[in-house]
């Protein structure tokens, strides 16, 4: 069954996109994230224009991420005055990086810009991450433990413009979190990606953030940024298909419910090893779309700002 996306101009098959939203949901559900750094790159895989999945896949992280953050608040695990410094960095982030998408489109470089920086960020995160998940299942079965030491201070604690955040029970410089903030606002912006991989190990082994406050916090501030960058999107850019996102939606919901209960036979170190295969897995499909021989050398498209 055909469907015919007016934002993204090309018809899709309605079931394709419900399976690709169910498949995502059900990794979210899993491994405990967002999944738009997955999201994305699968859309421009089935022909959606590289913007549109972009703005499309920050869209969709607003309403997955909504429940998410009530549910923490109601548990006392957002800390709002961080979460606040973090997103006023997000909106300086989300503006820089929508003018961004809006000059490389005049361009005409937009779509190998994002297939450039989703090679990279998949590659370096797919390979940290499985690095650190078969370092853990080696020492598993070596039955040894290892040990953080969360009361050593960094250089972030010497940094000027300290404040007291009295749930995460710091007292550090407003430096890094505004920083931290205007990177994931210039991620959402141009990749359409919640920022979540980069915040929460940010927040634990930089800031020191207490574990239980880190997911809250950041789903806090991912709300507001991806609701900010979709507006953005849709006035600046015009590219947000919000029948893509309401059908990525459903079954994203759908696939999630299942997702979580296929997480719970599975070990945290298997999950982040599953989970670093499959990211290093979609980068080196992007990596290869970049080399290979088009079918077609030549397209005809209207020039933007020409």
């Amino acid at each position: 069954m055909q469907i015919y996306l007016p934002i993204a101009e090309i018809s899709v098959n309605i079931f394709a996109i419900l399976a690709m939203g169910g498949a995502v949901g059900f990794l979210s559900g899993m491994f405990g994230v967002g999944g738009g750094f997955l999201m994305t790159p699968l859309l421009i895989f089935t022909g959606i224009p590289p913007t549109v999945a972009v703005a499309t896949g920050a869209n969709q992280i607003v309403a997955s991420s909504v429940s998410g953050a009530l549910a923490q608040w109601r548990r006392g695990n957002v800390d709002v005055k961080l979460g606040t410094v973090l997103l006023i960095g997000g909106v300086v982030g989300s503006f820089a990086g929508v003018q961004l998408v809006k000059w490389l489109r005049e361009i005409g470089q937009i779509d190998l810009f994002i297939s450039l920086a989703y090679v990279t960020f998949l590659g370096v995160i797919g390979g940290l991450m499985m690095v650190e998940s078969l370092n853990a299942i080696r020492r598993s079965k070596l039955g040894t433990v290892s040990v953080r030491n969360k009361s050593r201070h960094n250089w972030v604690h010497g940094l000027p413009l300290k404040m007291r955040f009295h749930r995460s029970k710091l007292f550090i410089s407003a430096i890094p979190p505004l920083v931290l903030g205007l990177i994931v606002g210039l991620l959402v912006a141009l990749m359409g990606v919640g920022g979540g991989f980069i915040v929460v190990p940010a927040m634990i082994y930089l800031l020191r953030v207490p574990t239980n406050v880190v997911v809250g916090t950041s789903l806090f501030q991912i709300v507001f940024v991806t609701s900010i960058v979709t507006i953005l999107h849709s006035t600046a850019n015009q590219t947000v298909d919000i029948l893509l996102a309401l059908l990525l939606m459903i079954g994203g919901v759908i696939g999630a419910q299942f997702g979580v209960r296929a997480g719970q036979y599975l070990k945290g170190e298997q999950l982040r090893a599953l989970l670093g295969a499959m990211v290093l897995a979609v980068g080196m499909r992007m990596a290869v779309e970049l080399i290979i021989r088009p079918d077609e050398l030549y397209s005809i498209a209207p020039m933007l700002g020409g």
